[in-house]
């Protein structure tokens, strides 16, 4: 079944929108289906996805915008495409599995000092460290919080320089999903003994490496194999969905842009587990061609 034909068949899906006595010429539901192709075939530009749906998707999509309108309806679909999201993963048989793994992964957005300092990002965007290419960029963190299968259940996208352990604290707030008994797996960026507390507070015990200076910390058995997993998951998305090469230059546009690919890659585990597809629920590989 098409993402279209779910929303179709769950107008509940997506939040509520006013009537404007406006039929608009390509629906939510197929704006969102065209979304989820683009990024699993790895377009990076809308304009050059356009030509590709012009030329193979027209039998299916017969009323195609162009590439400007497109575009826009795309900047202003961030809340519907957060709404599909979350009631995708929901329908997730892995979604209520009691091991999160929570990482952050960068997401530059300028190179040059002239781009930094015109660009629309600045105040939201900073300078940080890439311990993983032993670099330094400019732009945010897509800060993600999964479960062993790949499935997100919480996101957010910060500034370069906000506290990981702060923003995992906010994500595990607002998502409401966290149950008493629930695990968390983090490497050691997330070393805090007050970070610790209030997540012990909320009944989820967290598990990551220990420092030189500590005594064995219970679950290392279990840290290289899971902590694989998230790794796993920001490649896919950085390599095979393109989000290093987003071009987002706004706000609006950056955050659109990482929503379309954190949606692709939700509605593959969807497809993918709900079908008993064979191999990792995280392939894209029946998806990218």
């Amino acid at each position: 079944m098409r993402i279209d034909d779910l929303l179709v068949a769950h107008p509940e899906w997506a939040p509520p929108q006013p009537a404007v006595g406006i039929e608009p010429t390509l629906s939510d539901a197929e704006l969102i289906t065209l979304a989820v192709r683009s990024a699993l075939l790895g377009f990076d530009s809308e304009a050059r996805f356009i030509r590709y749906a012009e030329a193979h998707l027209r039998p299916w999509f017969p009323r195609l915008l162009k590439r400007s309108g497109y575009n826009k309806r795309l900047r202003r679909s961030s809340e519907l495409m957060r709404h599909v999201i979350a009631a995708l993963a929901r329908e997730c048989p892995s979604f209520g599995d009691d091991v999160w793994l929570v990482d952050s992964t960068p997401v530059e957005c300028g190179r040059s000092r002239a781009t930094q300092q015109r660009s629309d990002l600045a105040g939201w965007a900073a300078y940080g460290y890439c311990a993983s290419h032993s670099r330094w960029f400019w732009g945010l963190r897509l800060h993600l919080i999964t479960t062993p299968s790949g499935l997100p259940v919480a996101y957010a996208l910060a500034g370069a320089k906000e506290d990981e352990r702060g923003t995992c604290l906010e994500m595990i707030a607002r998502a409401q999903t966290a149950r008493p008994g629930q695990t968390l797996i983090a490497d050691k960026g997330y070393r805090s003994a007050e970070f610790e507390a209030e997540l012990n507070d909320a009944g989820i015990t967290l598990i990551r490496p220990a420092t030189k200076t500590e005594p064995d910390r219970p679950g290392q058995k279990f840290l290289r194999p899971l902590r694989q997993i998230i790794e796993s998951v920001n490649q896919t998305l950085k390599a095979q969905l393109s989000l290093e090469r987003h071009r987002g230059r706004t706000r609006p546009g950056v955050a659109a842009r990482v929503l379309q690919r954190l949606l692709a890659l939700t509605a593959a585990i969807w497809h993918n587990q709900t079908t008993q597809q064979p191999g990792p629920a995280r392939s894209l590989i029946a998806y990218d061609h």
